[in-house]
């Protein structure tokens, strides 16, 4: 039975690792997009499991973006070491912002980091000998020369990293320490958990992940922008994909960025400059009826069906 339970994640494991061999490049390109907003959802994710509702995922994507692709022009060295830079610049600035910001609470932290990604944005367009300003940076070229399935395992890489982080979040003293905190924080301080130290800690944990995913991003589409990098998409996306797969766990964002990821494609064809307001209108439809999302839905379900079957 223990096996039995494991058989769904080492099949999907396995489609994931070999998905490029049986599939052509506009669904490689796509499949890594849809990792690219797993990766975001799932660690908006992590530091709403605090309590604390955070909009700074696109600032901070973005900051990963130019970091990333600033080093990479400036000092020559590899993707792979800007990618990781971009990702360390995103913690550093979330560990440094976290110390002030993170004093507030609820609307007010929401609010505050809702603005990261102008405020960066406007910051960024004010050196344009550095940064190119308003038109951004091109890359000489894209990582891997462009080749679909080696971006793909490259970004399946790092969806991985952030699902193997969250589920130590799930398994570890971090839990109960963020449960606590979400539930009560008064309690969870006359327990004994440092309530600040680890609202700092998640906050640049998770923000240093959206940086490193940033940096992939760039170095796959080859340039960075003020616009381009600090899209809505890069919040408002990942956001609906976790509120409908389900908040405070691993699998909720997975399932809801799996879902979201495919229709978000065909949404872009469709109406390519009116798909945000879908995705606004699929945050209030799963707020109002499925608060605890696609997974919350599933649970809920099995326990009506075992219970049925329990009572014949």
């Amino acid at each position: 039975m223990r096996i039995a339970r494991y058989v769904p994640y080492l099949v999907g494991a396995a489609v994931a690792a070999t998905f490029p061999l049986f599939s052509g490049a506009y669904l490689e390109q796509v499949a890594g997009a849809t990792l690219i907003y797993l990766t975001l959802a799932l660690s908006w994710d992590m530091l709403l499991r605090s309590g604390q509702l955070g909009f700074g995922t696109a600032g901070f994507f973005g900051l990963g973006s130019y970091a990333a692709v600033l080093l990479f022009l400036n000092v020559g060295v590899q993707p792979f070491v800007s990618i990781i830079f971009g990702g360390i610049v995103a913690g550093v600035v979330a560990l440094l912002l976290g110390l002030a910001v993170l004093r507030l609470r609820g609307m007010y932290f929401a609010i505050t980091t809702l603005a990261l990604a102008g405020i960066f944005a406007v910051v960024l367009r004010n050196f344009p000998s550095l940064t190119g300003g308003a038109e951004g940076k091109m890359l000489p070229s894209c990582i891997f020369s462009g080749d679909t399935a080696n971006v793909y395992w490259l970004i399946l890489v790092v969806a991985v990293m952030t699902i193997v982080i969250s589920e130590v979040f799930e398994r570890t003293r971090i839990h109960v320490a963020l449960t606590s905190i979400r539930n009560d924080e008064r309690v969870a301080k006359s327990s004994g958990v440092n309530v600040f130290k680890y609202l700092v800690f998640v906050f640049a944990v998770t923000s240093a992940i959206q940086g490193i995913a940033g940096g992939v991003y760039a170095h796959v589409f080859g340039f960075v922008s003020p616009e381009g990098s600090f899209s809505a998409n890069f919040l408002l996306l990942p956001l609906a994909m976790a509120l409908l797969g389900g908040i405070h766990s691993t699998w909720g964002p997975v399932i809801g960025a799996l879902v979201l990821g495919a229709l978000s494609e065909y949404l872009k064809l469709q109406i390519p400059y009116g798909h945000l307001l879908v995705y606004g209108a699929i945050i209030v439809v799963v707020i109002l009826f499925l608060p605890q999302g696609l997974s919350g839905a599933a649970r809920a379900w099995r326990g009506r069906s075992h219970a049925a079957r329990g009572a014949r």
